[in-house]
């Protein structure tokens, strides 16, 4: 049986590009202004790098040293640490999103939609299966960055999950699409939808805005933050999950089709 509320704490963070030092560092910070109760902490996309397509120089395996931080960040701090990595695995590079327990259990989720606009399909590996997490009872879906643009990915069959987590390095000139698409894909799966975003500029010259956002099953905003560093713990409430999932039962009139 799920607990009556997760607590799930935001990392929104300015990346300093393509310096893994620097930026553990700087989490090591943010992650010590946490307080309360917390179940997972979530970082960004690439959230030691910065969105790069460099991966022969910054990938590191499975037992590498980022890895091994968040082992000992979620040790530390009594959470369950994700985000996602460039990782090294067979010979191939794979945008890696890692969800790291205290007791030093972990799964991986591989994105599987590569923005070939930025030529990130060029460098990476795509995944082809998800990954639902449990904690305490909640069941979440783990997603990445341009995922949130393929709904069919993220369906809600059978009500499979609860939560639905995106990490992102979504820059401004497609904001408005970032916060749609979030709101959306919360109503069509009655679920809660999270989307943690980074802010400040890469190497590029792109900006990010943030806006990690929350939502809830039917849409509404339950937080959402703009443009500055943030580390912020949202409640999510299991009994309020179910009400609208009862008195509003949409998903068992959802098409019938599988992913091949």
């Amino acid at each position: 049986m799920a607990s009556a509320q997760l607590h799930i704490t935001l990392v929104q963070a300015n990346i300093i590009w393509e310096d893994k030092t620097a930026n553990l560092h700087h989490y090591e910070e943010l992650l010590g202004r946490v307080e309360g109760p917390r179940h997972v902490v979530v970082l960004p996309e690439m959230f030691s790098t910065g969105f790069s397509m460099a991966p022969e120089r910054l990938a590191e395996p499975m037992d590498g040293p980022t890895l091994q931080w968040m082992a000992a960040m979620a040790r530390k701090h009594r959470c369950i640490l994700a985000g996602s990595l460039i990782i090294e695995a067979g010979g191939a590079y794979y945008n890696r999103m890692l969800w790291v327990q205290p007791d030093g259990q972990m799964g991986h989720y591989d994105k599987r939609h590569l923005f070939a606009y930025a030529g990130e399909a060029e460098h990476y590996t795509a995944g082809d299966s998800r990954l639902i997490v449990q904690v305490n009872g909640w069941r979440l879906n783990l997603m990445v960055c341009y995922d949130l643009r393929f709904p069919v990915w993220a369906r809600n069959s059978n009500s499979e999950y609860d939560v639905l987590l995106y990490v992102a390095n979504w820059p401004e000139p497609r904001d408005l699409a970032w916060r749609t698409l979030l709101q959306a894909r919360a109503i069509e799966n009655q679920c809660y939808t999270i989307g943690v975003n980074r802010v400040g500029q890469d190497a590029k010259g792109l900006t990010y805005l943030g806006n990690s956002s929350v939502f809830g099953p039917l849409g509404e905003q339950l937080w959402q933050q703009r443009d500055t560093e943030a580390v912020h713990t949202v409640t999510l409430d299991m009994d309020g999950l179910k009400k609208v999932r009862t008195s509003l039962p949409f998903l068992k009139d959802a098409d019938k089709f599988l992913l091949m």
